[in-house]
C-alpha cells in the first residue's frame, strides 16, 4: 500500500476544510452583522436586491450541496479502494473483493477485467481509464456550470441594479423636487454593490472548492490506475514484453543447466578413465596373483617330490 503514489484521506481532510472554513465565515458574518443589515436589508426600496442575492445565495447553497455529496462518496470509494489493496495484500481464498461494496468503482474495474480476462480480449488500460474520467465527469458537470456562471450572476445583478439607478436618475431630471428619483438612485448603487459583493464571495467559496473536488476525483483515479496497471494487469492479461522476459528466464535457467551437464559429463568422463585405470591394475595384480600361485604348486610339487599328475 505504501508503495501507491495516492492520498487515502484525502476527501475526507477536504470536507474537514470545508467545515471549518465554514465555521469561520459565519463568525466573519456574525461579527459584522450590522454591515450586513445595512448593505442588503435596510433602506431597501425594491426587491430586486432581495430576488438577486437570494439567487445567488440559492446557486451557491445547490453547489455546496453537491459538492458535499460528491466528497462523502469519494470518501467511500477511498475507504473501498484501501480494503481492496488490504485484501490483495493478504490474499486468501475469498479474493480482493472481500466484504467489499459491488458498486464501487475499483469493484467494478475488478469486474470489468475478470470478463476481459474470460472473454480472451486484450486489455487496453488507456480506453478503461478514459471511460472512468468522462464517467466521474458528469458528477461534477453541475458544479462546474454553478461555478462558470456564478461570477456572472453579479454582473446580471450590477447590470439591473445600475439600470434602476439610472431611472430614479431620469426622474430627477424631470423634476428637480423628485425625491423619490434619488432614493432610487442610491437604492440602484446599493443594489450593485451587494450583488457584486455576494456574487464574488460566493464565486470564491465555490471556485475553492471545486478545484479541490477535482484534485480529490484526480486522486482517487490515479489511485484506481496505479492499482490496475500493478496489480489487475499482470493477473488478467500476458503481454508480448511479459512473455519476453519469461521467455529469457527460461533461456538463463537452461544455460545454467547445459552447464551444470557439461560439468556432470566432465565428470563422469573422469570417473571413466579412473574406472579403466582400476580395471587395467586389478587384471595386471591378477596376472601377477596367477604366476605367483603356479610358482607355489611348482615349489611345492618339487618339495614334496610330487608327480606332475599330482
Amino acid at each position: 500500500m505504501d508503495s501507491l503514489l495516492i492520498r487515502w484521506h484525502h476527501s475526507r481532510n477536504v470536507l474537514i476544510r470545508l467545515v471549518l472554513l465554514t465555521v469561520v465565515a459565519s463568525a466573519l458574518i456574525a461579527m459584522n452583522i450590522e454591515f450586513v443589515n445595512e448593505v442588503y436589508f435596510r433602506n431597501q426600496i425594491t426587491r430586486t436586491g432581495y430576488i438577486i442575492n437570494g439567487g445567488i445565495v440559492l446557486l451557491f447553497l445547490l453547489g455546496m450541496v453537491r459538492i458535499i455529496t460528491a466528497l462523502l462518496v469519494y470518501v467511500g470509494e477511498e475507504s473501498q479502494l484501501a480494503r481492496f489493496v488490504a485484501n490483495l495484500d493478504a490474499g486468501g481464498e475469498d479474493g480482493p473483493l472481500k466484504e467489499m461494496n459491488k458498486r464501487s468503482l475499483i469493484a467494478i474495474r475488478y469486474a470489468t477485467l475478470e470478463k476481459l480476462h474470460q472473454a480472451r480480449t486484450p486489455i487496453n488500460q488507456s480506453v478503461l481509464a478514459s471511460t472512468l474520467v468522462a464517467s466521474e465527469s458528469t458528477r461534477t458537470s453541475l458544479i462546474r456550470f454553478i461555478n462558470n456562471i456564478l461570477i456572472l450572476t453579479g454582473v446580471f445583478g450590477t447590470i439591473v441594479s445600475l439600470s434602476l439607478a439610472l431611472l430614479g436618475a431620469s426622474d430627477m431630471l424631470e423634476s428637480s423636487v423628485n425625491v423619490s428619483g434619488m432614493g432610487l438612485v442610491i437604492h440602484g448603487m446599493s443594489t450593485a454593490l451587494s450583488t457584486t459583493i455576494t456574487a464574488i464571495v460566493c464565486y470564491l467559496f465555490i471556485g475553492y472548492f471545486h478545484l479541490k473536488l477535482n484534485d480529490v476525483q484526480t486522486n482517487l483515479v490515479s489511485g484506481i490506475e496505479q492499482i490496475t496497471s500493478t496489480h489487475l494487469i499482470p493477473r488478467f492479461q500476458v503481454q508480448t514484453e511479459t512473455v519476453l522476459y519469461e521467455f529469457t528466464g527460461l533461456l538463463r535457467s537452461l544455460q545454467g543447466l547445459v552447464r551444470q551437464m557439461e560439468i556432470s559429463q566432465d565428470g563422469i568422463a573422469n570417473l571413466e578413465k579412473r574406472l579403466t585405470s582400476a580395471i587395467e591394475a586389478h587384471a595386471e595384480r591378477t596376472d601377477q596373483f596367477s604366476a605367483e600361485v603356479r610358482t607355489i604348486k611348482h615349489l611345492l610339487k618339487d618339495g614334496f617330490r610330487l608327480t606332475e599328475d599330482a
